[in-house]
């Protein structure tokens, strides 16, 4: 579904053609500005070698303007050296100044590129004064060409600032984005990293005791078949076939517990998918929070539920929101019960192959009936979207309070 959404995310360059369109035509907005000197250079007021002079200056300040701000905004290519890229903004500085003075004032509004293309270009901390300054160049020239307007003379130094101060600060945003997206990569590595390591210090501890137990139960029976003493190498056989059924046992159950979902992980994942498929997420804040009663094999079975609802969503819905609520119950014999409701406003029943309870939804079921749990899946509020239902039941607490167990439940 990334594909299919029209709007780029800041910070990022465009990854198909339409979205490579809509920021082409943010930028080509401020086209409209080239109306005052193309219609100077075509109203018959100068001489044919002005002309000459006046397109070549025109079309050397569109190429600095598109290498400067096309390949960044558009198509996302990081700018030139230092070096050269401030070269080309002090061109487009003065084919500015030079064109107001020998032409018209019709030129000063190149200063509203030569502004935009600042604000690109410089520091966050930069920017602003970059722009400024363009534009009180801009008032100075103005004022002292030959044939100055103040009507065009304002609407150009304001279009000017207000112009390069909008693209500095969408420049300090962009940045802001791409630290935090880095960010975001570097927290993920490093929990990646720490349960790496919690699962090889698990391991180490399961293992180093069971492993030098059998060490020295195999030193044992064969010092006592050197002796021949046949009965006890047999019980030391036996003793270690037992510590080595038990160690895979312990093995698998931890590998297990590392394996199955949890409702946090599962939450923190559905996230990040909708957001990333610009999906709203609403979530209460319970449905992160611990639940009495909840056993690792039922939270495990939700966990699954939300990973599928997750990538039913992204895949099939088109869906704009997405609801993610977690209530307890009471059961009809008195025991509590625990349910997650995850409902979108997407394209709903029958019409998508992912909610057809197809492979994804059975296998689901099936889950949900290991850990004695339910599923059910049907249509939204007033028949639009889809809803996923997932029920476990919750373990009885023997240190409870009567009621402090079932305060704020829901009952079905």
């Amino acid at each position: 579904m990334k594909d299919d959404v029209g709007v780029p995310r800041i910070g990022l360059p465009p990854e198909n053609r339409r979205q490579r369109m809509v920021k082409l035509c943010w930028v080509c907005v401020w086209m409209i500005y080239l109306a005052y000197p193309v219609s100077d250079l075509l109203d018959g007021s100068h001489t044919v070698p002005v002309r000459i002079v006046g397109w070549v200056a025109l079309a050397a300040f569109l190429g600095s303007y598109i290498a400067l701000v096309f390949r960044r905004q558009v198509g996302g290519a990081p700018l030139p050296g230092r070096p050269f890229h401030l070269a080309l903004l002090l061109g487009m500085l003065t084919v500015s100044v030079v064109t107001s003075y020998l032409l018209s004032s019709a030129w000063l509004t190149l200063f509203v590129y030569t502004a935009i293309a600042t604000g690109v270009l410089l520091a966050p901390r930069y920017s602003l004064a970059g722009v400024t300054a363009v534009t009180a160049c801009l008032v100075v020239v103005g004022l002292t060409c030959p044939d100055r307007t103040m009507g065009n003379l304002g609407s150009a130094a304001v279009s000017a600032f207000l112009g390069g101060a909008a693209m500095g600060g969408l420049q300090g945003m962009v940045r802001t984005m791409q630290e935090l997206r880095e960010a975001r990569q570097a927290v993920a590595a490093l929990a990646a990293s720490d349960e790496r390591l919690r699962m090889a210090r698990d391991l180490h501890d399961l293992l180093g005791h069971s492993l030098s137990l059998i060490t020295l139960k195999s030193e044992l029976t064969s010092r006592f078949l050197d002796q021949g003493r046949y009965a006890e190498a047999q019980a030391q056989v036996a003793d270690i076939e037992k510590v080595s059924r038990q160690s895979l046992v312990d093995v698998r159950e931890a590998i297990g517990g590392y394996r199955r979902p949890k409702i946090a992980v599962e939450l923190a994942a559905l996230r990040i998918a909708l957001e990333a498929a610009d999906v709203a997420v609403d979530v209460d804040q319970s449905v992160a929070d611990g639940h009495p009663g909840l056993g690792p094999e039922e939270e495990g079975a939700l966990g699954w539920a939300l990973r599928e609802a997750a990538t039913n969503i992204v895949r099939h819905s088109a869906a704009k929101n997405c609801t993610v609520r977690l209530a307890e119950y009471l059961v009809e014999d008195g025991s509590r019960a625990l349910r997650l409701d995850v409902v979108d406003d997407g394209m709903g029943v029958g019409k998508r192959s992912g909610h057809s309870r197809g492979n994804g939804l059975s296998g689901l079921a099936e889950r949900l009936a290991l850990a004695d749990g339910t599923l059910e899946t049907g249509p939204g509020p007033r028949g639009r979207g889809f809803s996923l239902r997932a029920s476990v039941p919750l373990r009885a607490q023997s240190k409870a309070p009567a009621d402090s167990g079932l305060a704020g439940t829901v009952h079905p």
